[in-house]
């Protein structure tokens, strides 16, 4: 029996896995997020993925998967993490205002058994209405912004800030599970479905 390993914090990863049935143990990575912002943006998710994912897959049992992940937004070329203030979310959100921009989350698995990784990533298109400063500044109010890349959660009351959406829903609250569970059936022989 496998034993599922997220290593992750994200209460919101955690929920798309249990509600796609997925049993898991947290375990947060203790890896340095700090490498480059000049690679670019899809290499840049993949690299951190993988990096979470060694730095809990190097005390992992036999029988663990282990799954990480991490999620950027883009936009004209520029990615936007986690935001580091207030000022930093409000410019974040007047920045995607009326205009699309993608959101990518790199995503990787890792056998216990014999370390073997697999690691791609996903990307979904997300189109803001306009915002005036006042409504970026009540939004960051509610208190969604600080802990999301772009500064904004589609799946709280950010939802009111998005037009329209082209890719997967769930890759933009930070996991792609369809994806994740296609790697998972087609390079480790589990079928989570």
């Amino acid at each position: 029996m496998k034993h599922f390993i997220l290593a992750s914090q994200s209460p919101r990863r955690q929920e798309i896995l249990k509600d796609a049935g997925v049993v898991h143990t947290v375990i947060p990575s203790d890896a340095s997020e700090d490498i480059s912002t000049l690679l670019p943006p899809e290499k840049y998710v993949m690299e951190l993925a993988l990096l979470k994912g060694a730095a809990v897959a190097k005390n992992a049992k036999k029988n663990d998967i282990v799954i990480s992940a991490d999620t950027v937004v883009v936009s004209e070329g520029e990615i936007l993490g986690k935001p580091k203030d207030f000022d930093d979310a409000k410019a974040m959100l007047m920045k995607l205002s009326g205009k699309w921009h993608s959101v990518l989350t790199g995503y990787c698995v890792i056998s216990g058994a014999n370390g073997e990784a697999s690691v791609k990533y996903e990307e979904t298109k997300v189109k803001f209405r306009s915002l005036t400063e006042s409504e970026a500044v009540r939004y960051i109010r509610s208190g969604e912004s600080m802990d999301k890349a772009g500064a904004y959660g589609i799946q709280g009351k950010g939802r009111l800030l998005v037009e329209k959406i082209e890719g997967d829903y769930f890759n933009v609250v930070g996991l792609p599970i369809c994806a994740l569970a296609k790697m998972l059936k087609d390079d480790f022989g589990i079928d989570i479905l």
